[in-house]
């Protein structure tokens, strides 16, 4: 890492020191789960759904005996309902008859599965397992890096080689957490809080 990464880092891990994955779950199939209705939509909103969804639906045999329909009203309000629901569906029957109901700890395995792509694939293998397979890219992440020169890219897997090329391996979990805490707190997307940001020092939008 150069010099203005490293101070990145350390001034997040300063700021944000116990960060962690804010969507709730209880086991790796229901982070699947919840990752896969992130898609689109704000990590609140999705824990309001599964809050009533993991209670309704306990094991993956339970989703993948979900009547459709019923599926997609239970989730409607994440948007994209009706793809979303066929593919945790069938994700579900996946995981039930091949995986025997356990969510595989594989990136690749993940990544075949409907509806899962690499920021899905990375959140599971990183909160589920403590496995750093790359680095998770939302929205915040997507905007943050290109704001403070780690990037100038837009398309978020090259922005993922970009942060996996600069930040140690051990970080590459974290860094998306407490980039998503930033983004909320501080560097939002409409109007960023640059008087009040402890990363203005570092940040090229400032210099």
């Amino acid at each position: 890492m150069h010099q203005p990464h490293k101070k990145i880092l350390s001034l997040l891990k300063k700021h944000y020191p116990n960060s962690k994955c804010a969507l709730n779950y209880k086991n790796p199939f229901e982070l699947l789960v919840a990752t896969m209705l992130s898609a689109q939509c704000t990590d609140e909103r999705v824990n309001i759904v599964t809050e009533k969804l993991f209670k309704k639906y306990k094991t993956p045999r339970d989703y993948a005996n979900a009547d459709i329909k019923e599926f997609e009203k239970d989730i409607y309000s994440t948007g994209f309902y009706k793809n979303k629901a066929k593919n945790i569906v069938s994700t579900a029957r996946i995981i039930n008859n091949i995986y025997k109901g356990r969510v595989p700890e594989d990136f690749d395995q993940l990544l075949e599965l409907p509806g899962v792509a690499r920021k899905t694939a990375n959140c599971v293998m990183g909160n589920a397992f403590n496995i750093p397979s790359g680095v998770v890219v939302d929205t915040h992440v997507l905007r943050i890096t290109r704001r403070l020169g780690l990037t100038k890219n837009t398309d978020p897997n090259k922005i993922e080689q970009d942060l996996i090329k600069l930040l140690p391996k051990n970080e590459w979990i974290n860094f998306s957490h407490m980039l998503i805490r930033h983004g909320r707190k501080i560097c939002n997307s409409r109007k960023p809080g640059c008087e009040i940001c402890f990363l203005s020092p570092v940040c090229p939008k400032l210099l």
